[in-house]
């Protein structure tokens, strides 16, 4: 279907008693688009203008207007620099003119309307560069550079920012363009010469678009978004620009980022520059003091142009004005910035299909998406037919009735209907956007008479030392306060929240964060009132409290390799080994919390807890190994023969971690029959696979930017401390074999490859399972184990009632038994009651012994998850807040403190005679 008969089957209401002297000048239409014609003239003065010159052209444009759009597009940008300017304006009116009947006849969408603009602005920038240096070319003024460098304009290139970076031009848009040039393709020496080159250029293809001349103009251009525009020349060096973004960046100039192209010039160059700036554009973490920035901007643009006051028609402003088009803007990307460096689906140019992906990843709410998205394009349309009237950029609704009369008919609306939806439009996005960008609670009033004194230390924190920080927190302190005078102790409460605020190092970012999810301030009252540990790691971490929004935080939990396959993705986006690990433990910190607030909920058992975390470090060494290898090998070349395989020992072989578990690993490297490695420094095997452990317990423990990820305890390889960090293959098995004490075939019992390559690993766990499943002589075995069991009772006391992991018949000790039965038994699941079951079937103990033991192990296992839980110190019952008692009980299942005291009490008594009888020494005969 022609775009003629397309046109004639739309509504209209145009004023045809206009256009009358338009439309004469176009005889060849058929009637009823004649009429279309006719009242569109007569509407817009600018378009019958435009009647009037492409008279000639617009019947055959008409009926076939893709074919004629693209040919004009095509000559626009491929037009010769002798009389490119009038080649140009000649273009630009003629896709005005059928963009404009597109659009007011309704047979275009937005999007369309302006695609076509921003497609034709492409190519007029195009045109009007290579013009430019096509001068300075022949002039011999760009060092080393001739006809052929034209391509791709000797390394300038144009980003497009703003409607045109986003392909959403307005029917009479300035266009905002940034010019760049790519200094590496010159020599030191010349680059003066050629940046005066660029200037130069750039100068004449701002003048080729934007002088007004008989034949109109093409883009009125704006260069003033470019790098401290009042200092800087109007083309800059790429190097130069991105040192200004990594140091003096600020966040309209990120946010601006958003929609930034190549248009024009050098596309790998100017692709790279986006690339290496995407990290100031892109946070790591999520950016919630972005929203801070933007309502800053939002009221200065308020503030600047006079646009406050209740929404009133007359003269209002569509773009800048309380509910209009840059309202939109600012809560689209502002949600893009907060999370787009974590989530490059959000990394769209678009206000809509930002919209869109911001809904579907679940940080605005598809209902608000969705009306925010209508409101856009209907504000959008507005926005067009007012520039249509006289090609003026403007965005002010009318100031007289007649001239919304003519608004009226150019959006074929009753202007009463028009006003009135314009009002209930302009309010909702108003309203929109102040639940968004201000406190969306009401402060509450609060008694400070008794917690005077320690309010007062708050402003001497160092969270709350900067002026920013003491603004946000200001707003959030009423409520703060109000919800911590809810809790059960307000006093306990209040205090534990003080000690998080002290030990906060910076609170801008989070402030930020509590403020724009104020369901968060729960949930953080909680922690502090309940864990002190996990407060104290929350406020050296706050930026884990991006993964409770991210999205996935109360999704089902992946398994070790879903784990491994999320850091791998990870890392993809990291450049360098140092970026690698910072990012590992960033990571590795948002899923640790997570398990923790999971736990601390009830939303996971301790069980559960304890497999979870065991996942997260086996994940995080399956995928940091691989990279401490590489990054070795580098210098000293790939690992000689099989490699190396990590054998995870005691808790983590057996997968059952907690909050603070140290690792025990042992590195078993196989180097056949190599020497040496081949690398730029080769070493010899031994010293090779020492170092290249030492590498990773160095890239496990370093405190770096993001901490540490984990401790790290070696003690279990042959021979101990004494030993090589590192143990060949074959002096593992010899060592094993012929060497190992009782207490080291222990150990193996909970063994497990943990990351490495699949053969060695394979070979590894065969020989364990050879080695396990011996026939052992039980005297020979209890007695050594009697042994053991006395040197740990004489040299760990435990640390109280809570401490269930040392004492007699605590956690230690009735794992030491289910070891033992493992042994004798050749059981090899690593799991304590399947070893409990073995030390039955060994004679041991008799059936109900084992039982009871298995559940008082499973007690004491989840006392112990939940006391490292609350504290990374031995617990004190008494300084714990009511939160922290709930959550014990909770766990553990009894009803009063009391009743859980007494309860361990008498539990350790009755599970410390149960292991003294299965480890006595007439078990030993």
């Amino acid at each position: 279907m022609s775009l003629a008969t397309e046109l004639t089957r739309c509504p209209r209401a145009f004023d045809a008693d206009r256009g009358t002297e338009a439309v004469a000048a176009v005889p060849d239409l058929a009637p009823e688009l004649k009429e279309l014609v006719h009242g569109t003239a007569g509407s817009s003065p600018y378009l019958a203008t435009l009647v009037h010159k492409e008279a000639d052209w617009l019947p055959e444009a008409l009926a076939h207007p893709d074919q004629v759009l693209a040919t004009e597009i095509d000559m626009a940008r491929d037009a010769g620099a002798e009389g490119l300017g009038d080649a140009l304006r000649r273009a630009k009116r003629r896709v005005a003119l059928l963009t404009g009947l597109a659009d007011l006849g309704g047979a275009w969408t937005l999007s369309r309307v302006t695609g076509t603009l921003t497609e034709f602005a492409d190519a007029a920038c195009h045109a009007a560069l290579r013009a430019g240096i096509a001068v300075q070319i022949k002039r011999g003024k760009l060092p080393g550079a001739t006809e052929a460098d034209l391509q791709d304009a000797v390394g300038m290139c144009v980003l497009a920012m703003g409607k045109m970076g986003a392909g959403e031009l307005n029917y009479s848009s300035d266009i905002d363009l940034i010019c760049l040039f790519d200094e590496t393709r010159f020599d030191p020496d010349d680059f003066y010469d050629a940046r005066a080159s660029f200037v130069r250029a750039t100068r004449a293809m701002t003048a080729t678009l934007s002088e007004i001349t008989p034949q109109g103009y093409v883009f009125r251009t704006d260069l003033r978004l470019r790098p401290d525009p009042a200092v800087t020349p109007v083309c800059v060096a790429m190097e130069a620009a991105e040192r200004y973004y990594e140091s003096l960046g600020r966040t309209w100039e990120r946010a601006a980022y958003i929609k930034a192209r190549v248009a024009a010039g050098d596309q790998v160059a100017g692709a790279r520059f986006l690339k290496d700036i995407s990290p100031f554009v892109w946070r790591r973490h999520l950016d919630f003091a972005a929203i801070q920035d933007a309502h800053d901007m939002r009221l200065a643009i308020r503030e600047h142009k006079g646009l406050g006051g209740p929404i009133t028609l007359p003269g209002h402003n569509m773009k800048l004005g309380r509910g209009g088009i840059r309202e939109i803007e600012f809560f689209t990307q502002t949600r893009q910035l907060i999370a787009g460096g974590r989530d490059p689906d959000l990394r769209v140019r678009g206000t809509i299909p930002g919209l869109q992906a911001l809904a579907e990843k679940g940080w605005v709410p598809r209902d608000t998406a969705e009306m925010l998205s209508e409101h856009y394009t209907a504000h959008r349309t507005v926005e067009h037919r007012l520039q249509m009237i006289h090609d003026a950029q403007t965005h002010d609704l009318p100031r007289t009735a007649e001239g919304f009369d003519r608004l009226a008919c150019l959006m074929d609306r009753d202007s009463d209907d028009l006003k009135a939806d314009l009002v209930e439009r302009l309010q909702a996005v108003h309203d929109t956007m102040e639940r968004f960008f201000a406190p969306s609670k009401p402060m509450q009033a609060h008694n400070r008479s008794a917690e005077s004194d320690l309010l007062a230390r708050w402003p001497s924190y160092p969270a709350l030392r900067s002026e920013r920080s003491r603004m946000i927190f200001e707003r959030l302190r009423p409520d703060l306060l109000a919800r911590l005078s809810e809790s059960a102790r307000p006093d306990e409460a209040l205090l534990a929240f003080d000690g998080f605020l002290a030990g906060l190092p910076a609170g801008v970012q989070l402030f930020s964060l509590l403020e724009a999810n104020p369901q968060l301030t729960d949930l953080l009252i909680d922690i502090t009132g309940t864990s002190r540990a996990l407060a104290h790691y929350l406020s050296r971490n706050a930026g884990v409290f991006d993964a409770v929004i991210a999205g996935d935080f109360f999704t089902d939990w992946p398994g070790e390799q879903g784990l491994a396959d999320l850091l791998q993705d990870r890392l993809e986006a990291e450049a360098d080994y140092e970026a690698q690990l910072d990012s590992i433990r960033r990571w590795a910190k948002e899923w640790h919390f997570r398990v923790g607030v999971h736990l601390l909920r009830g939303l996971i058992d301790a069980e559960t807890a304890s497999r979870q975390y065991a996942d997260l470090a086996r994940a995080v060494l399956a995928v940091l190994w691989p990279l401490v290898i590489a990054q070795f090998a580098r210098k000293h070349g790939p690992p000689p023969g099989r490699g190396a395989v990590v054998l995870g020992m005691g808790s983590l072989g057996a997968g059952r971690l907690n909050s603070g578990s140290d690792l025990d690993l042992i590195v078993i490297y196989d180097p056949l029959e190599a020497a040496t490695s081949d690398g730029p420094k080769p070493l010899s095997t031994r010293p090779f696979y020492a170092r290249l452990t030492q590498a990773l317990i160095t890239a496990l423990t370093a405190p770096m930017a993001q901490g540490r990820l984990y401790e790290v305890d070696m003690r279990l390889r042959p021979s101990g401390n004494q030993g090589p960090v590192a143990t060949s293959w074959s002096a593992f098995q010899s060592y094993q074999t012929d060497q190992a004490w009782v207490w080291e075939h222990l150990a193996l019992t909970r063994a497990h490859v943990v990351a490495g390559p699949s053969d060695l690993a394979r070979d590894v766990e065969q020989f364990r399972r050879q080695l396990l499943q011996a026939p052992r002589r039980k005297t020979a075995i209890l007695t050594d184990v009697l042994e053991m069991r006395d040197r740990i009772r004489a040299a760990k006391t435990p640390a109280g009632l809570w401490d269930a992991k040392r004492g007699p018949g605590r956690l230690q000790e009735i794992e030491l038994l289910a070891q033992s039965g493992s042994l004798l038994q050749g059981e090899l699941s690593g799991q304590t009651e399947a070893g409990l079951q073995a030390a039955v079937a060994s004679g041991l103990m008799d059936d109900a012994s084992g039982q009871a033991l298995i559940g008082y192990h499973g007690f004491y296992s989840r006392l112990h998850q939940a006391v490292r839980l609350l504290s990374d110190q031995p617990l004190d019952a008494d300084a714990l807040g009511p939160a922290g008692r709930a959550f014990l009980l909770r766990t553990l299942e009894d009803d009063t403190m009391a009743d859980l005291e007494a309860r361990l009490a008498a539990d350790y008594a009755a599970s410390a005679m149960l292991v003294d009888r299965a480890l006595s020494p007439e078990a030993a005969q």
